[in-house]
């Protein structure tokens, strides 16, 4: 939650932690003060595409990259129809932005969009701080006059945590759209929105596929009358623990055998819907340079990601469901964190990271043609 009266350069401005850490800094966007869960991202790139990913919903984001605003903001590499994040926290603001593509400063979009910030921050400090304590609740605030330092704790404290949080209907669309296909259409897909982001339906529709992405709280019929010949599960926000919806609807799918799709938050989804728990992580994975195994091949891939949740999973044998076989495909190089699950006897498969890529590597665009052969194979 986020209240931003105004906006001033000059504002002092203090990052609390909920274990009581305290940043002093100054105001970077909006002024007033702003509350979530306090997260690092590991771009060197693409603050603008993080800004606008609905999964940082609610997240006080913190960028490990010193130099942040140098290219300035535009119209067309946003990811949603607006800033999500909660709050967000750099070292060194640009002074001038300095791109071609450039519409107008990050700070001044920032503040048009109400997004408290702070500046000046220790952020390698930061981060390994919440590296060795974990993620955890903050509150920015910012302006003339701050409260004494006990007192912006104990709201730190009162704030809600993430761990419990059904956020995906807050961020999806609340009425269906369609993405037509480029060129010649070859397929139609049903995309459920748990908090999806403007390139996936663009990477499908490049490939010959009708996206008709659907609100959070779709049912199977409204799934089904799209006419699908597959369905995709989205990235989105929050615990997948408390997500009951999408499992019971992604049951439904599974049931039917149509092939099925799930990245990020879909890939939590899947894990539920096939009876494996899931868990928090200390400190998540968020940013583009993630490496990843491909166990069925032994590739390792870079890979763009932000989540921090996981599936529990086996990592070392095939697992029996009540939907079949199923097997652990890809697995995290840092941590032995689970990146993928594929299903053996039935056509679904889900990935952790983000094959779209906006931004990020290309590494793992091929998922998306993995998805268009399940869909070919069950035609055929």
């Amino acid at each position: 939650m986020t209240t931003a009266p105004r906006h001033t350069a000059t504002a002092p401005a203090v990052l609390v932690l909920e274990d009581g850490r305290v940043f002093h800094g100054r105001a970077y966007g909006a002024v007033g003060e702003t509350f979530g869960e306090a997260v690092f991202a590991t771009g060197m790139t693409g603050y603008q595409e993080t800004l606008t990913d609905p999964s940082y919903h609610r997240q006080v984001v913190v960028m490990t990259a010193p130099h942040i605003g140098n290219t300035g903001v535009n119209d067309e590499d946003p990811e949603s129809r607006r800033i999500w994040v909660a709050g967000y926290v750099v070292r060194d603001p640009a002074r001038v932005p300095s791109n071609w593509r450039s519409v107008r400063p990050l700070e001044a979009e920032l503040a048009n969009q109400g997004v408290v910030g702070i500046s000046g921050v220790d952020t390698r400090a930061l981060t390994r701080h919440l590296r060795e304590r974990g993620a955890m609740r903050a509150g920015v605030f910012s302006g003339p006059a701050l409260a004494d330092t006990a007192t912006l704790l104990a709201r730190v404290r009162s704030a809600p945590e993430m761990t419990g949080a059904d956020l995906s209907a807050e961020v999806a669309t609340t009425e269906t759209y369609v993405v037509p296909a480029i060129g010649e259409k070859r397929y139609t897909v049903a995309a459920v929105d748990l908090g999806i982001k403007g390139m996936t339906p663009h990477r499908m529709a490049q490939r010959g596929i009708e996206v008709h992405v659907l609100p959070a709280t779709a049912t199977l019929d409204e799934v089904y009358a799209a006419g699908p010949d597959g369905v995709f599960f989205s990235n989105g926000p929050g615990d997948p623990a408390a997500a009951d919806h999408p499992v019971s609807l992604m049951r439904g799918v599974l049931d039917r055998r149509t092939p099925l799709f799930g990245i990020c938050f879909g890939n939590q989804i899947l894990g539920r819907a096939l009876g494996f728990g899931t868990f928090k992580l200390k400190y998540g994975h968020r940013g583009i340079n993630q490496p990843v195994k491909d166990l069925a091949t032994g590739r390792v891939e870079v890979t763009a990601h932000n989540h921090g949740f996981a599936v529990d999973a086996p990592l070392d044998k095939v697992s029996e469901t009540p939907h079949g076989r199923v097997e652990v495909s890809h697995v995290c190089l840092n941590d032995d964190v689970v990146e993928g699950l594929r299903l053996l006897d039935r056509p679904a498969f889900s990935v952790q990271y983000h094959p779209e890529a906006a931004a990020g590597p290309h590494d793992a665009a091929y998922l998306f043609d993995r998805f268009v052969s399940l869909m070919e194979d069950q035609r055929a």
